[in-house]
């Protein structure tokens, strides 16, 4: 169960310098028009080293270098700020972060003279934080292996759906921000090396309905190639209820590892059947931290009728990825021979 004292930093539960923990609010502007902004602002602080990394990235393209996006600026080593507060906290790559109400309302700000960038949004939560390590809460808690679910990274986490309200104003043109999406927190040892997959989607087609999931896939058929998900956790939201996910799963099919197009099948708790498809609007290859790629994709949804809009992000580790890129050109190179 997660309670108001979540929101702040943690005792370490490990003697391990790598403990940290993460804030990561993504959102998204103009998604009614022909320039969909996807628009995420992150945070890992390890504390117990003094430093942070920081992110901000705004992207209405499909690109595979961050720095043709619309806006990427990454910092890896900013101080944590003393004394320490999770609550509330001011960097100097302009990013500050005010929780008002802890685990409901949070206040973000930035801003980049320099670039023609202010952003600025309150997140108000839908629901309480969904405890992906509760069984009470999570059906698919029980008997978890943590090496589906991230690895100790997400030894704590939940996720929480909210409404965004704001504006971005960049190198001159302003767009009001006004969308339901999804937030989260993690604490844990979160390693350099990623070694594990994990797929963080969501679709949100109102305040009244939203589905989000976590999922493990293989990248055994390259990145180009279809991959089935395997659910490891998620819920569905209708109007102001949680239901826990129980089973189900999908299919994504890739560009370079981007989603370019899911399709999921899902079972809540009240023994419903969810099927949606999401189309990508844009792809990026969001860097939360040197050693993993989330593959991120701004989706249109589509479900009964309804369309909705939510991020796909598929991390991989940089280790894996060469391993697949090296069979790749490995086979490239028996094909020419």
């Amino acid at each position: 169960m997660i309670r108001p004292e979540d929101a702040q930093f943690h005792r370490p539960t490990s003697d391990d310098p790598l403990w940290s923990e993460t804030n990561y609010f993504g959102l998204y502007a103009g998604q009614d028009t022909d320039r969909p902004m996807n628009i995420g602002v992150y945070g890992l602080f390890r504390e117990p080293l003094g430093v942070l990394g920081s992110t901000v990235s705004i992207n209405s393209r499909r690109v595979t270098m961050p720095w043709a996006a619309d806006y990427w600026d990454a910092w890896q080593h900013l101080v944590v700020p003393q004394p320490s507060d999770l609550l509330d906290y001011s960097l100097a790559n302009g990013l500050r972060v005010r929780c008002t109400q802890p685990n409901m309302v949070w206040d973000v700000d930035f801003s980049d003279a320099a670039a023609g960038l202010e952003l600025h949004f309150r997140y108000t939560a839908l629901m309480a934080p969904y405890d992906i390590n509760d069984p009470a809460q999570d059906p698919m808690a029980a008997g978890r292996d943590l090496d589906l679910t991230w690895g100790h990274a997400y030894a704590g986490h939940f996720d929480q759906t909210g409404h965004y309200e704001g504006e971005i104003e960049l190198r001159g043109v302003r767009t009001p921000i006004d969308c339901v999406s999804t937030m989260d927190h993690s604490w844990g040892v979160r390693a350099e090396r990623q070694t594990s997959r994990l797929s963080w989607l969501h679709a949100h087609f109102s305040r009244d309905l939203v589905v989000h999931g976590l999922f493990d896939f293989s990248t055994a058929g390259g990145p180009d190639a279809p991959s089935a998900l395997t659910m490891t956790h998620g819920y569905v939201l209708e109007k102001g209820q949680v239901f826990g996910l129980t089973g189900g799963g999908g299919t994504t099919d890739r560009t370079g590892f981007y989603p370019e197009r899911v399709a999921l099948s899902v079972v809540d708790s009240a023994d419903r059947a969810w099927e949606l498809t999401g189309t990508a609007l844009t792809t990026f290859p969001w860097q939360s931290q040197p050693g993993v790629v989330g593959h991120n994709s701004l989706l249109r949804w589509e479900m009964d009728g309804r369309t909705g809009y939510g991020e796909a992000m598929d991390f991989v580790g940089l280790g894996e990825l060469g391993e697949v890129y090296h069979r790749l050109h490995q086979a490239e190179v028996v094909a020419r021979a």
